[in-house]
This record gives structure tokens, sequence and C-alpha cells, in this order.
């Protein structure tokens, strides 16, 4: 091939080369936006952008120092779970500060953003009634201060000790050892039953006696009971007591009030229900139970037909 052909053909393939890579930056600044990068990234950009980071360093310092006097001040009036559901209050509130400002900062339209998150709380709204409904209601149960985490409550036919009180649900687990989610709905629009408030509890012990009973020792034979359980309490203002309240179809219905402290509920329950038992068998007191008579029939005392 001639030497004039060769140095053709190469400034051909030269040409080819150039024009490819050209292109190909080309479509690499359009895909990346470089061009665009390049005209964003200037001095007052930069500046605006080292005075964000400062602003935000310097508001959440702030925030964190708010954050603990309030926690402060609040953890000596306020319960616990009252205090934590506050300090998620104040933090969500600095997120949107925070974030309402750097959007404001690179120049987007919050009137806009505004408008669209109403439309969009319309439609979520409306997707999520119940939870929506268990926050409200969050708000109450939080403020009512009917309950503090440790506590034994019951609501419905639910029993158990509270694990965690939340915007949506309060957590318990049952004297089997089971975890329920109750939705705070459920605890505002029900009777809340809460044994741990108070540091003693009352018991009213029902039964009944014979009708062919001498009353009045049948009563002073009851009133021994109290003294025969270690845990009821006997002091000023919780005194026990017995009286008669009804005729009932097959005794005299009686009842024993004593008090205890909430730990020794149970406890005291068994011991009264023991004691009356023995003191009635004790003084020959008859508590009466139905009977059933049985019969058996065979073929020669069986009626004919």
């Amino acid at each position: 091939m001639p030497v004039e052909e060769t140095q053709k053909a190469t400034a051909v393939v030269a040409d080819t080369a150039k024009s490819v890579a050209v292109s190909t930056g080309q479509e690499i600044k359009n895909l990346l936006h470089l061009d665009d990068l390049r005209k964003f990234i200037t001095w007052e950009n930069l500046m605006h952008v080292v005075v964000s980071i400062i602003t935000i360093l310097i508001f959440y310092i702030v925030y964190r120092v708010i954050k603990g006097i309030i926690r402060k001040k609040l953890s000596v009036t306020m319960k616990p779970a009252t205090v934590q559901v506050f300090s998620k209050i104040i933090s969500y509130v600095f997120y949107v500060l925070m974030v309402m400002y750097v959007l404001g900062l690179f120049g987007i339209n919050l009137s806009a953003i505004w408008g669209a998150a109403g439309i969009a709380g319309v439609a979520i709204g409306f997707a999520a009634q119940t939870s929506v409904s268990n926050l409200i209601s969050g708000l109450f149960v939080v403020t009512d201060k009917a309950m503090k985490i440790g506590d034994f409550i019951e609501v419905g036919d639910i029993s158990g000790t509270v694990d965690s009180i939340s915007f949506l649900s309060v957590r318990v687990h049952t004297a089997d050892n089971q975890l329920v989610r109750i939705p705070n709905s459920t605890i505002i629009d029900n009777k809340l039953k809460n044994y741990s408030t108070y540091d003693y509890r009352r018991y009213v012990f029902e039964f009944s006696v014979d009708y062919a009973s001498d009353l009045d020792k049948t009563l002073e034979a009851i009133k021994q009971v109290p003294a025969r359980c270690p845990t009821v309490v006997t002091d000023e203002g919780h005194e026990p007591a017995v009286w008669y309240v009804a005729l009932g179809e097959s005794g005299i219905l009686m009842n024993l009030i004593v008090w205890c402290k909430r730990t020794d509920f149970f406890q005291t329950k068994s011991d009264v229900c023991a004691n009356v038992a023995k003191v009635c068998r004790e003084n020959g007191v008859n508590i009466p139970f139905n009977r059933m008579d049985v019969t058996i029939l065979n073929d020669k005392t069986m009626p004919k037909a």
C-alpha cells in the first residue's frame, strides 16, 4: 500500500476515534448532568452549604440541651411513660423543622409541599382511620395518667402487667406470660381497672349458713376469721366487717369483708376461704350445699309399661 494511502487511512481512523471520544464524553456529561453541576458548584453555593451545616449543628446542640432540660423538669412531676412521649414529640418537631430549613435553603417552594402534604394527609386519614383513632386516643391515655409501666390492669377481658405505653397501643404480659397488644382506642372505649394504683385492696367473701344456725353465735364465730389470716390488715380505716345480707334459697347469706396489701390479695383469698370453713366446723355451723339423691333401678323394681 502506498505511503499516502496509509497516511489517509490513519487520519480517518484518528478522526473517527476522536469523534467517538467527544460524543461519548458528551453523553456522559448529559447523563451525569456535569454541566448543570458545574454551574451549581459556585463559591456562593459552597458557602451556603457550609453555613447550613454549621447552622444545623448549632440547632442540633441546642435541641439536645433543650430536650435534656425538659426531660429533667418533666421527670419530677410526670411518670416515665409520659416523659418518653413528650421527648418523642420534641424530636419529631425538631426533625420537621430541620427538613423545612434545608429545603428552604435550596429554594424549594414549601407552600407547594404543604399543599401536597395536605392532600396526602386526607387520603392517608381515610385509609388509616383506625391508626389515627389510636393515635388520638394515645394522647388521652398518656395525659390521663391512669396507669404506668409495671401496673397490673384489666381492660375488657384482658388483664396483665403493663410493659410499654406508646402512641398507638399499650403492651401487657398476662399472668400466664403471654404478650397482648391493646389498642389505645380500646382502652378509651372500655372500662380500665388498675389494680396497682392503691396499696390496699378489699376482699368480700360471700357464703351462706344454715337457717337452723344460732345467728348470734355464728356471727361471733365468723369474726374470729380475720385474726387467723396473717395477711389481713386490721388498722384504722381497714377494719374487718361481718354481717348478714339476705335470705337465700338454702341458707342465710353472709359477707365477710377484709382488707389486705395489694401484693397479698390472692394469699388472703385462700386464707379467708380455708378459715371460714374451719371456724364453721369448729363451732357446729352448717354451710348448706346442694345435694343430689341417685336411685338405681333394676328390672325387679322398674315399673312396667
